[in-house]
């Protein structure tokens, strides 16, 4: 049988896991941390999120994503990987419920990918050249196996504490070995700009509530603030003030959807003290005052 062939045979038996654990149009968070399971019966319009670091894998459909000022389109047995959180938008194509879009997706962990380059120094190339933080490629049989295995995982769930975490390491090496690996290494190894830059937007992330002063940001990562902006703006297409203020949108949203939050609560616990400027930047981010537009998603 020709690796083609292979490859097709094995998402084939993945895409039955995924109905099975997707009988219905929904997105999975599983008992496995980091992996998440989607399923959508129609096209969709555009859906804006914030993208973590993370590998996601369509077995059947196709997506198209922008993610910062990376556009990512991909579609069966084509995944796309992320080296840093950046904010984004995307759009399923090609979805019915007779062939809904189905997709997996684990998060990555620095600890890992640090870990991983320390104890194999030959993942690490001499020269890295440019990269990119967003990387889409075919998936290969390695991984397919991998992530089909970690899938499988779900119907016994006493073995996920064991074997789990070993099968997403696995998953790591691979990608540090493949096409995603440039990516993955320079955000992830220390004295990089990118990686500086990235110690950064963690920063930011953990603590998007508080008031920041730029200046104070750049030397937190020991970089100029001049050469600081540049490379946070070339890296996220956002300016550490536009990224901040992105996540703390993107939180209140999450706030008022899932927990039930009213906007004037959102705002106050995303670290907006006026009300009428976190309506108007809600407006301006998702196209409707935030009470209209969490009614619209909630329909």
């Amino acid at each position: 049988m020709s690796e083609s062939a292979q490859l097709h045979e094995l998402n084939d038996s993945l895409k039955e896991k995924l109905l099975k654990w997707l009988p219905e149009q929904s997105r999975l968070e599983t008992p496995i941390s980091g992996l998440a399971l989607t399923r959508h019966d129609e096209n969709t319009s555009a859906i804006r999120c914030f993208y973590t670091p993370m590998i996601a894998l369509v077995a059947q459909g196709f997506k198209r994503s922008m993610i910062g000022d990376h556009e990512a389109n991909y579609g069966e047995l084509h995944c796309v990987t992320v080296g840093i959180d950046m904010p984004g938008v995307f759009h399923i194509t090609n979805a019915s419920p007779q062939a809904p879009f189905l997709s997996l997706s684990v998060k990555l962990d620095r600890r890992i990918i640090t870990q991983l380059i320390t104890e194999a120094p030959s993942l690490v190339a001499a020269q890295e050249g440019e990269v990119t933080p967003v990387v889409v490629d075919e998936v290969d049989k390695e991984l397919l196996q991998a992530f089909s295995r970690l899938v499988e995982l779900l119907d016994t769930p006493s073995r996920i504490p064991v074997l789990a975490p070993m099968i997403i390491r696995e998953i790591h090496y691979y990608l540090l070995c493949g096409s995603q690996g440039k990516c993955l290494r320079l955000f992830n190894t220390s004295g990089t700009q990118a990686n500086q830059i990235a110690q950064a937007i963690s920063w930011l992330r953990e603590n998007y509530t508080s008031p920041i002063r730029m200046e104070e940001l750049a030397r937190y990562v020991n970089m100029a603030p001049s050469t600081f902006n540049r490379h946070f703006k070339e890296v996220t297409s956002l300016s550490p003030l536009q990224f901040q203020k992105r996540l703390r949108l993107y939180e209140a949203e999450r706030l008022m959807l899932l927990e039930g939050k009213d906007a004037g609560t959102a705002a106050l616990m995303v670290g907006y003290e006026s009300g009428s400027q976190f309506n108007r930047e809600y407006k301006r981010q998702f196209g409707a005052p935030p009470r209209k537009d969490v009614a619209k998603k909630r329909s």
